[in-house]
């Protein structure tokens, strides 16, 4: 232990130990995925907290993370393209940010194979937040408090680095766990009370069947988490296309530089969805309406569509949901909405 409290003067071999975290898994979910590296600590996750939330990692100190993933938009954001610090828009749109222990991967793209490499990104990048990590680690190392909450969670005060800062924020996302939906309830309506209405469990039944008048949803939003957990990407016929370089944004197919993979996307959590909209990798359509139209009537064809976009219900002009199905389905899209996460102040700006 160092003499003088809790700000020593340089690094330390030895340090206290940081506090262990024990996440909360919600009844159904699988076994997170939490490095060994990278262990959740509550040191750990306060300072993620507050880097997260803090403009400090910005190049002009006027945007944090919080900016473009904000809680009443299920820490997502309300317009189609994020605008950076300097004023431009990006090519796509923020992700919600909530249950990522569980994703296999990060980014529309998949690019980002950890949720510690992916926060890296958005503070270098110079349509977010512009600002060199070196620098970024600079400021941090001339405040005393974050000189005192990196040494609580790692041991280090002149070190503080990238890295650090990447794990602390990966930490306190981690923690960020949406199960309280009304739909969560209602699974436990014995212990809750809480049932889903007829029109809601009308739609239900078309997210989750097979046949010809149900929506199909399920191939790509089936598991408890209501995304994909296998890492599959998938082109779901956004657009019309036989040549690559007609596509604005290769998507998966841009990682890998395979042209089968052209025009797929990370098939994301329908969870929170009635707030995390505007929808689709570049935020086109503005309302679940607008997205089920989409598979109503407005599925293109091109080399890489997912197979289930093949089927002949959708060569014959879409899915079959007349006016009634189509409001039952978004009734029970809105069953997803977890307002116990979206208002747990935990998550909120510590500042």
């Amino acid at each position: 232990m160092p003499m003088g409290g809790d700000e020593p003067s340089g690094e330390q071999v030895n340090y206290p130990d940081p506090t262990p975290y024990e996440l909360e898994i919600p009844e159904g979910f699988p076994k997170p995925k939490i490095p060994a590296d990278n262990p959740l600590t509550v040191e750990g996750i306060a300072l993620g907290r507050h880097l997260f939330w803090d403009p400090i990692l910005s190049k002009d100190n006027k945007m944090s993370c919080a900016g473009c993933h904000a809680p009443n938009a299920a820490f997502s954001d309300i317009t189609a393209t994020s605008i950076g610090v300097d004023g431009v828009s990006g090519k796509r749109n923020s992700m919600a940010l909530f249950n990522l222990a569980w994703s296999p991967s990060f980014l529309w793209d998949g690019s980002a194979a950890t949720l510690e490499a992916q926060i890296l990104n958005p503070v270098r990048d110079p349509v977010e937040m512009h600002l060199a990590w070196k620098d970024a680690a600079g400021k941090l190392k001339s405040e005393p408090e974050y000189k005192k909450m990196f040494y609580k969670a790692f041991g280090i005060t002149t070190a503080i680095d990238s890295l650090s800062a990447a794990k602390a924020i990966a930490q306190f996302l981690r923690t960020m766990v949406s199960a309280g939906s009304k739909y969560d309830k209602a699974l436990r309506a014995q212990e809750t009370g809480v049932q889903l209405t007829d029109s809601e469990l009308d739609g239900f039944t078309i997210f989750f069947n097979d046949s010809k008048e149900d929506g199909h949803c399920q191939h790509c939003h089936g598991s408890i988490l209501f995304s994909n957990t296998d890492d599959y990407f998938r082109n779901n016929g956004l657009d019309a296309w036989d040549n690559i370089n007609q596509l604005a944004d290769l998507g998966f197919g841009g990682h890998t530089g395979l042209d089968r993979d052209a025009g797929k996307f990370k098939a994301v959590t329908l969870r929170n969805i009635e707030l995390s909209g505007p929808y689709m990798h570049d935020g086109r359509f503005q309302t679940l309406e607008e997205v089920v139209d989409f598979y109503i009537s407005d599925v293109q064809q091109s080399p890489t569509v997912d197979p289930i976009m093949r089927t002949d219900f959708l060569q014959a002009g879409g899915l079959t949901l007349g006016e009634n199905g189509k409001k039952d389905l978004i009734a029970f899209l809105k069953t997803l909405t977890d307002w116990d996460f979206v208002n747990d102040t935990s998550f909120h700006s510590p500042f």
